[in-house]
């Protein structure tokens, strides 16, 4: 069979009712003659040959019939050329035995060699197509010569094998469109398929929450991040997040606000962003979900490649004069002729200079600092060796380590967390000396099972930060001293946030002042 025609393994429906054709036609042809229905016309003129032929043909289909069930309708082009080929010689005995085509079963050529024309390929189909109209001639043409027909029976079997061939050209004509059409058809249909799967698998990788809830507010689709962010408090078959039901429905009721923070099991923010999706069966909602805290970071990298760019601005600008107005009053509290009162100005130039000055290179710590590299580290061990380092060289501070014996594993940047601690411990020492004339502070480490968060605290005598300054606190250039730049603890929180570490003011559990930095969980490090 050509490879360009349809293989008759996918006319498993065609074959079947071909069978049953076949041995109905058989069954009706052997009714015909015994009822005489037909008038006389069938078998008449040798009807032991006909009755033979018909019981043969009824046998040898029935046979066929069984042959292709058990084979589940699975065959080959042989095997239908050899059935379409009995088909035609059946005919044409039946045609002899009833005296000619005026009995009409040269019609009966005509179905089989279209079937044939389906199951077949070109070349086979026009050579059936041929032998049907070769042996209808022959037959007229054999009772012609032996004056036992006409030259019109002739004529008549010519128009019959040319309708036979226009019939068969024709139904190849479109089957083969249909073939094509079938084709392509199957193509696009595959096409589709893969460009279903292949979206399903990027929805699926994706880093953003997908979710889309039906108008029955049942989820139809959850990807992998949805659930992760989710905690796994959703779900097709049950219920689901309850605070992002709730946000879902205010959004369709008044369509105001397309976005909304709901909580997360583990304490976060996350950022949901709603769109509509309309279909034959209502509105359903398509749900972004992200962590707002990357949301943040990534709005703080943002902020931080413009505050690069200030400060490079501030250093050339500022840094140059401030050095010169310095420079000018050291000299000029140097000079003998000046009085003391002037004396005491030129001190105070000299120290809102330093100050000025200190600010600048805190501003200059946030442009010039490199990315994180957090790695997993023992932070029990880790600050050990901090405090040793913290503590060198000073005699009059007082910084004690509280930790239990096991390990903490945590990830962060070893320099940068340095610095914070370190900020931290400074001013843990400062606000202790304020409140009791002592410089203590202690730093505690354990790991909060609840949250499943190693917790770092830096504790201190101090009062405390009063309710109304905690929003704050950390605000850039904010500060309650006389001599504070105002930027150690907001860039000790900057510090943070790239290391996926949250620092906040609370009250320890035995009641001191205390900042608390919570590290990132193992499976929320990327």
């Amino acid at each position: 069979m050509s490879s360009s025609q349809t293989s008759p393994q996918q006319h498993h429906e065609l074959l079947r009712i071909s069978a049953i054709y076949r041995v109905a036609i058989a069954l009706v042809l052997l009714g015909v003659f015994y009822s005489d229905i037909g008038g006389g016309s069938l078998g008449t003129y040798l009807p032991t040959l006909f009755i033979y032929t018909t019981s043969s043909y009824a046998l040898l289909n029935v046979a066929w019939l069984l042959f292709l069930r058990q084979k589940a309708y699975q065959t080959n082009s042989s095997q239908v050329g050899i059935i379409l080929g009995c088909d035609i010689l059946v005919f044409l005995l039946l045609i002899e035995a009833s005296g000619g085509l005026n009995s009409g079963l040269g019609y009966l050529l005509l179905i089989s060699c279209s079937i044939g024309a389906i199951l077949l390929d070109k070349r086979l189909s026009a050579f059936f197509a041929a032998i049907a109209s070769l042996g209808v001639i022959a037959l007229q043409l054999y009772h012609f010569l032996t004056e036992s027909g006409s030259s019109q029976e002739i004529v008549s079997a010519g128009g019959l094998g040319l309708l036979l061939f226009v019939t068969v050209s024709a139904i190849q004509y479109l089957s083969e469109r249909i073939r094509k059409a079938n084709i392509r058809a199957d193509k696009q249909s595959r096409q589709a398929a893969h460009l279903q799967r292949l979206a399903q698998e990027i929805i699926e990788r994706m880093n953003t929450g997908v979710l889309v809830l039906g108008p029955t507010y049942k989820p139809e689709l959850i990807n992998k991040s949805a659930r992760r962010l989710l905690e796994n408090q959703i779900d097709t078959a049950h219920d689901y997040h309850a605070e992002l039901r709730q946000k879902v429905r205010e959004w369709r009721s008044h369509k105001s606000q397309n976005n909304a923070l709901i909580p997360a099991k583990n304490g976060d923010e996350l950022h949901a962003n709603f769109s509509e999706l309309h279909h034959d069966a209502g509105h359903s909602t398509l749900i972004f979900v992200e962590d707002n805290r990357k949301l943040a970071e990534a709005a703080q990298k943002l902020k931080l490649a413009s505050l690069g760019q200030l400060t490079a601005s501030i250093a050339h600008e500022i840094r140059n004069p401030l050095a010169a107005i310095k420079h000018a009053a050291q000299l000029l509290s140097e000079s003998p002729q000046l009085k003391q009162e002037d004396k005491e100005l030129t001190d105070i130039i000299c120290r809102q200079s330093q100050r000025i000055n200190q600010i600048v290179e805190n501003v200059m710590q946030l442009s010039r600092r490199r990315a994180s590299s957090a790695q997993k580290h023992d932070l029990k061990a880790w600050l050990k060796q901090f405090l040793i380092d913290f503590n060198t060289g000073k005699t009059d501070n007082i910084v004690k380590l509280d930790i239990k014996e096991q390990a903490l594993p945590a990830y962060f940047d070893s320099a940068q967390l340095g610095q914070v601690v370190t900020n931290l411990a400074d001013n843990a020492l400062q606000h202790s000396q304020v409140t009791t004339g002592t410089n203590h502070a202690t730093i505690c480490a354990y790991y909060n099972k609840a949250h499943r968060k190693t917790v770092l605290e830096v504790k201190d005598l101090g009062a405390g930060v009063p309710e109304e300054l905690l929003d704050k606190i950390f605000e850039p250039f904010f500060t309650t001293g006389q001599n504070g730049s105002g930027l150690g603890l907001y860039i000790a929180r900057e510090l943070c946030e790239v290391n996926n570490l949250s620092l906040y003011h609370c009250r320890s559990n035995d009641d001191k002042s205390c900042f608390r930095i919570e590290f990132a969980r193992d499976e929320d490090v990327t």
